[in-house]
């Protein structure tokens, strides 16, 4: 079946529901009757087949069962199932009441925030306007006092001038809008500051309640209120365990009671008793929280308890956690909201608290706690058996889901206080043990040279040469070796000369011209007479 068409089916079985409810005088809000039928579907005795499409028949026989639960004043189960919707919807943890109360107030004042951001103020009329608007947001941050009343409107705006003068507003408008919503914020928080101040000096504070004096009344009242209120419960739940316990001893007491009944019964008592010691918790100063931890860890201690806890030679392959070896023993998530599982399982249902002193067993990465030894021993033979065990159980009786914080197992039923812890990571045991180690004094012989001396003096001093002699000694091989010396000669001018001198002649040539003077004659004869002697000649 598609999601959507899913959830309309839902949406209409619940309409239906809520008309039925109403048909029979019983205003049942959605949210109860949503978990109701999840938690019909879930028990496997209704038969419902969760992997198929519902048909007609099945829907109608899912509104019957609903209505027939839902109707019934009489069931502890449906009074268990109602308080775990109603607190789940109205308890808020302190860091969400924070978040949403900051969003509200940003909410609030966000318009006047925008006002003074956006002006864009020159006169002198809107200037004064500005700062008027100033004064107004720093007391709506605040929430200490009215800014209709005209008393604390001038403190107010007196405790604004001491450190944020109108002369300012000039370089104020300056800024970004980021900047100025920035210096709001700090102008709010200084003016809010002193204020208190004043108040304490007593030089001031209209319209500031005295509430240190309010929750020094409030606070211990409260806390007394819840106290006794889980004294009785805690009183009802010994006497519903005392009860379940000895009619499981004597077979004719539970044939004649209704142990079922009185088994729902002591859930819801349970259920009570988780919800006031989470209310407690944040109402409670950390001294008594210390003190009960130091009374909790002394009973831990106890030598009664010593002679009862696990010896871990019986079960060489499991990992067992002791406060003695372990540093953050106290700070471990226990399944089943600390309630022993081997005796949820084997008596059908019955919660018994388990006793962390006789050994925290880990498997799977999850910690269990048992209220006897031998449970322990029981439950560590085979846990899944008992692990599958209290699952079915929860199937049958929805309510202890919660009670047993079993979320990641039936993840569609899981509160919406708790859907940011579903994936949290468990804190993991860090456990300490004695060890002791021993090292010689010196694992390596000594290199120490006693004799050694940095200092020359002192070793000619213990050479004592002034009255030694030179000895000296020849071998055969040794006794023809001396000294031996070379000289190198610088080099000098050298030349040669061969054994006879010889030289060549060459004939020199010699040509006369005849005739060049001339003659009476015109005409010119020349003749060239050759003189050079032949080479054979010279």
């Amino acid at each position: 079946m598609p999601p959507t068409q899913a959830e309309s089916v839902i949406k209409n079985i619940i309409r239906e529901i809520v008309q039925e409810c109403a048909a029979h005088g019983e205003i049942i809000s959605e949210t109860l009757i949503a978990f109701m039928v999840k938690a019909v579907v879930l028990d496997p005795s209704n038969g419902f087949n969760m992997d198929r499409t519902l048909v007609k028949s099945d829907v109608q026989k899912l509104v019957k069962l609903c209505v027939t639960r839902l109707l019934d004043s009489k069931n502890p189960s449906l009074d268990t199932i109602k308080m775990q919707v109603y607190f789940d919807l109205n308890y808020t943890r302190r860091d969400e009441f924070l978040e949403e109360h900051h969003r509200v107030l940003d909410s609030r004042i966000g318009s006047v925030s925008r006002e003074i951001t956006d002006n864009r103020a020159c006169t002198k009329e809107e200037l004064e306007s500005l700062y008027r608007k100033i004064v107004s947001y720093v007391l709506l941050r605040s929430g200490l006092g009215s800014p209709t009343d005209i008393k604390i409107v001038r403190e107010a705006t007196a405790a604004l001038h001491s450190v944020f003068p109108q002369a300012e507003l000039g370089t104020f408008l300056t800024l970004s809008k980021k900047d100025k919503e920035r210096q709001l914020k700090e102008l709010a928080m200084i003016v809010t500051g002193i204020r208190l101040f004043n108040r304490d000096c007593g030089k001031g504070g209209e319209g500031i309640d005295d509430l240190p004096a309010i929750l020094h009344e409030a606070v211990p009242a409260t806390t007394q209120h819840i106290d006794s209120q889980l004294e009785t419960a805690q009183n009802l739940a010994y006497c519903y365990t005392a009860i379940l316990e000895k009619a499981a001893r004597n077979p004719l007491m539970s044939s004649e009671l209704k142990q079922y009944m009185l088994k729902e019964a002591l859930y819801n008592v349970r259920q009570y008793e988780v919800f006031l010691h989470i209310i407690l918790v944040t109402t409670t100063d950390l001294v008594r929280t210390f003190n009960l931890l130091t009374e909790y860890k002394l009973f831990l201690f106890s030598s009664s308890i010593l002679g009862e806890r696990v010896h871990t030679t019986d079960f060489r392959k499991l990992e067992w956690l002791f406060p003695e070896t372990t540093a953050n023993f106290d700070k471990l998530l226990i399944q089943y909201r600390g309630f022993c599982a081997y005796t949820f399982a084997a008596t059908n249902g019955l919660l018994l608290p388990g006793n962390p002193a006789i050994g925290i067993l880990k498997y799977k990465e999850k910690y269990y706690t048992f209220n006897t030894r031998d449970a322990a021993y029981s439950f560590a033979e085979n846990p899944e058996i008992y692990i599958d065990l209290v699952r079915e159980k929860a199937k049958k009786n929805v309510e202890l889901i919660q009670l047993l914080e079993l979320h990641q197992q039936f993840e569609t039923l899981i509160p919406y206080s708790q859907m940011r812890e579903v994936d949290k990571h468990y804190i993991k045991p860090i456990t300490k043990s004695e060890s002791s180690s021993q090292t010689d004094t010196h694992i390596l012989p000594p290199t120490i040279v006693r004799s050694y001396e940095w200092n020359e003096w002192e070793l000619r001093r213990k050479a004592n040469l002034r009255q030694k002699v030179t000895h000296s000694v020849q071998t055969d091989l040794s006794h023809m070796r001396r000294e031996n010396y070379s000289q190198v000669y610088l080099s000098k001018n050298s030349g040669t000369q061969s054994l006879r001198e010889g030289s060549t002649g060459v004939p020199r040539p010699q040509i006369y011209l005849a005739g060049l003077r001339g003659k009476p004659s015109k005409v010119t004869h020349d003749v060239k007479v050759n003189l050079t002697r032949a080479v054979d000649e010279t």
